[in-house]
């Protein structure tokens, strides 16, 4: 069955990255527009990030058959690489903000 990782909740790889890739967004929202803890905020994005990565890894190396891209780990790493080089050259990097602003 085409996009089954075979377990789990039967998402497949890339309803998955959605799934968790939404849950990282919602705490964007959530430390942009609310005084919810920066602290719990902090370990929800944490936590979320790993899940993110190992499915969006599976994405792009497992076979096609399996519901990936097929793409080596090598080139799978080199373009995870390349996206997060760009991200962060595009992205202004500024100092944090104290709680008292």
């Amino acid at each position: 069955m085409a996009g089954s990782d075979r377990g789990g909740l039967g998402l497949g790889y890339e309803n998955g990255a959605m799934l968790f890739g939404a849950g990282l967004v919602v705490a964007g929202a959530l430390y942009l527009w609310t005084r919810m803890s920066r602290t719990v905020l902090f370990w929800a994005a944490f936590i979320l990030t790993r899940p993110l990565g190992a499915t969006v890894g599976d994405l792009l190396d497992k076979p096609v058959a399996q519901g990936g891209f097929n793409i080596s780990r090598l080139y799978a790493s080199l373009a995870l690489l390349a996206f997060v080089v760009v991200y962060i050259w595009i992205v202004p990097q500024r100092p944090a903000r104290s709680e008292s602003q």
